[in-house]
């Protein structure tokens, strides 16, 4: 039987942070208010190093004239966790939801977030894992992290902010941090574990397939002109 809860699916492309930070805000407010529904934000950033609300400093490991010259952007979120990296060839991913509906326990949220995660991982014949007490979702025993998790809950139990599957960014950028503050383990994407060129496009339609399974939702998808392709 198809859920009747539906959410509105957003896609306004590639848009910095500070921009789709600021939709985000305003959906969390209208959903916190009443004005709207449940929704779910999948886009990719340009070039980003975030802090969330545990971050410390150090683990950005290079100056900040050197990430302006190379076009990198800095943000002080509210998320929660540490540093994280966005670039071209994630799939970022903010769900809006009441919390209260869909369970009401932040924890099995996030557990549900990793679930969808690594439902998708399966369907392209990889093995997702859940690391005790680390967020996010590894491959190879806990050895790499193929998706990053950091959240935030408002007081009106609202969610926002949401997960980043690494599918075929350029790697290279997660060398100028210690990515979530973990120093020991590396970080990859799907398309360094199949070992074949994959894009965000093939992999999206089977994570929203899962996110809905997980979530019990039908997807309604939203035009919205916000996207930044320059």
């Amino acid at each position: 039987m198809r859920s009747t809860r539906r959410l509105t699916l957003i896609r306004p492309g590639r848009v910095p942070y500070a921009q789709a930070w600021d939709l985000m805000r305003q959906l969390a407010a209208d959903r916190s208010a009443g004005r709207a529904g449940d929704s779910l934000m999948i886009l990719e950033h340009p070039p980003t190093i975030t802090l969330g609300n545990r971050a410390r400093p150090e683990n950005i490991l290079v100056a900040p004239k050197e990430l302006s010259a190379r076009g990198v952007d800095v943000v002080q979120s509210d998320r929660g966790g540490d540093v994280t990296y966005h670039a071209p060839g994630q799939i970022v991913g903010y769900p809006v939801l009441k919390l209260s509906q869909h369970g009401g326990d932040i924890g099995r949220y996030v557990r549900n977030l990793e679930e969808t995660i690594i439902l998708t991982l399966g369907a392209f014949g990889l093995a997702g894992e859940r690391v005790p007490g680390l967020t996010g979702v590894w491959v190879g025993g806990g050895a790499a992290k193929v998706c990053a998790i950091g959240v935030k809950l408002s007081a009106a139990g609202v969610t926002s902010h949401g997960f980043a599957l690494n599918v075929n960014p350029d790697l290279a950028g997660f060398a100028q941090i210690v990515p979530c503050g973990i120093d020991d383990r590396a970080v990859t994407s799907l398309q360094a574990l199949l070992g074949r060129e994959v894009a965000p496009a093939e992999v999206e339609p089977t994570l929203l397939r899962h996110f809905a399974e997980v979530f019990d939702v039908d997807l309604a998808p939203a035009e919205l002109a916000l996207a930044d392709d320059a």
